[in-house]
């Protein structure tokens, strides 16, 4: 089983329903609910989910739904390592970094899903959108 860091882009996509990517960040939720693959945030990835549905939504509803977010996908450990490597690494953007190292630091996590391949191009985990990984498993 694949076990896949998803981006906040990601999930930005799913929860606005954002055309094309929308139907690609269903189908990964879908598979993580099926248990097909093992999908991952950090508490970064969902602080800035919250951030921006907050815009436009209601907190209560907003909650409501990171909880069922959180029914089937699980939440990394984020530490000191995580943000140091993150401080001392190669990474443009220093979210990215934190995500990046948390993931590497879980061990079992082997790929990055995010739209914004770009910002972990120096990443040694792999990295890919969510289009792309769906029609490699398709192939497999």
């Amino acid at each position: 089983m694949n076990h896949v860091l998803i981006d906040t882009d990601v999930l930005l996509d799913f929860f606005f329903d954002r055309k094309p990517f929308e139907t690609y960040s269903t189908q990964i939720l879908n598979q993580c609910a099926e248990n097909e693959i093992k999908g991952y945030a950090t508490p970064v990835i969902i602080s800035n989910v919250y951030y921006l549905l907050r815009k436009t939504a209601k907190h209560d509803v907003i909650i409501e739904k990171l909880k069922q977010l959180l029914q089937i996908i699980d939440i990394i450990h984020m530490d000191k390592a995580s943000v140091v490597n993150a401080l001392n690494s190669e990474f443009k953007d220093f979210e990215d970094a934190l995500q990046n190292f948390s993931a590497m630091e879980n061990g079992k996590i082997s790929i990055i899903l995010t739209r914004n391949i770009k910002d972990f191009k120096t990443s040694d985990l792999a990295v890919l959108t969510p289009e792309t990984f769906l029609k490699g498993k398709n192939r497999s």
